[in-house]
């Protein structure tokens, strides 16, 4: 099969010949038809994240099982399926708790000494997330996807795999997000868009988008927010202050950074909650106001948006088919794999919201 295969930091991708395992007892071969082009690939390409080499990144994806393992009772052949990187072992404490997206199980990936998933010439081609989705085909466990209805666009299934599921999550699972409450996101990518969305789903009062380019300030409000505030333009602290009388209630960082993450807890009002999704690179440390405590203002993490993705993803497919979830205005082109580079660079630039690669 046809992969995109990333060797060195910031170095192009080639489109490479690459070997996939037959399905292992409880593992599923899924048929690529979208991946959406997501930061975090943009956080392992550029060095961001340590990663090994070779591997294929992708995984916010959706496609059709094409075979499964004999002990797989949950898809057969032919089932549409959204991917996600949080695969559960389902017995674990996290998992037993209700919270699978930090389910850190090994149990579901293959062995050292296992025959590795993907393969070329013989040696180790890694997989990225348990899912490696800028590929023709992804052999992954049975506890990586969710079976959808098979009305569902595939190219809007995919962002569900990530952006959609992290976001909104986070809004209606991480932080429990109250009607009436108001909510300012930092950052209208397609996590940030994702979240405004949620929160309108919430039925938040006011939802305030932050970023710096316009033109997502404009998409930002088809997604349900009631007011923006151009961070290039204002300090966004003291602007979301203004708007709400002197803070929100929630806070949410969607793009990764230690600046952003304390602005995203300075917007706060008294006993307001900030939470940061993004990918904050390592060893970068977060500061914050100690005397703010007292105050009772949180600030917590989300991983994934805290997910039930078997449950969550086709409550989203119908969210999006009953014109809940705005999907159609996240996709800023459509691509064809050999388009990988220019899509990393367009992330680069933050100028998209998502860029999905659509296989035949």
């Amino acid at each position: 099969m046809k992969a995109a295969v990333f060797r060195e930091v910031n170095q192009p991708m080639e489109i490479e010949e690459v070997e996939l395992a037959d399905p292992g007892p409880r593992e599923v071969v899924v048929r690529t038809k979208a991946a959406g082009v997501c930061h975090s690939d943009l956080h392992f390409y550029n060095g961001t994240y340590p990663g090994q080499t070779p591997v294929v990144l992708g995984h916010e994806s959706a496609g059709v099982v094409e075979e499964v393992g004999r002990d797989v009772t949950y898809v057969k052949p032919g089932d549409h399926v959204i991917t996600c990187l949080s695969v559960f072992c389902g017995h674990c404490e996290h998992c037993l708790t209700g919270h699978m997206s930090l389910c850190g199980s090994s149990e579901t990936r293959r062995g050292h000494d296992d025959i590795p998933r993907l393969s070329q010439a013989g040696g180790v081609v890694h997989q990225f997330a348990s899912l490696s989705s800028f590929a023709e085909r992804m052999l992954v466990h049975e506890h990586a996807v969710a079976k959808i209805r098979d009305d569902m666009p595939m190219d809007r299934a995919a962002l569900i795999g990530c952006g959609v599921t992290t976001g909104v999550g986070a809004v209606i699972h991480t932080a429990a997000v109250e009607p009436g409450s108001t909510v300012a996101v930092i950052g209208c990518g397609g996590v940030g868009l994702s979240c405004i969305n949620g929160a309108a789903l919430a039925g938040a009062a006011k939802v305030i988008a932050v970023d710096q380019v316009a033109s997502k300030l404009e998409l930002a409000r088809k997604f349900g927010a009631t007011d923006t505030v151009d961070a290039s333009e204002s300090d966004p602290v003291d602007s979301v202050r203004r708007l709400t009388d002197g803070g929100v209630h929630y806070a949410f960082e969607a793009i990764g950074l230690k600046i952003t993450a304390e602005q995203a807890f300075r917007m706060l009002r008294r006993g307001g909650t900030a939470t940061v999704i993004g990918m904050i690179p390592p060893g970068e440390m977060v500061t914050l106001h100690g005397p703010d405590f007292l105050q009772e203002k949180t600030i917590q993490g989300s991983m994934m948006g805290s997910n039930r993705f078997r449950l969550d993803m086709p409550r989203f497919v119908d969210f999006y088919l009953q014109g809940k979830l705005h999907l159609d205005d996240m996709i800023s082109s459509r691509i064809g794999l050999e388009d990988i580079n220019d899509a990393m660079a367009q992330l680069e630039t933050g100028e998209v919201a998502r860029n999905v690669i659509v296989f035949d």
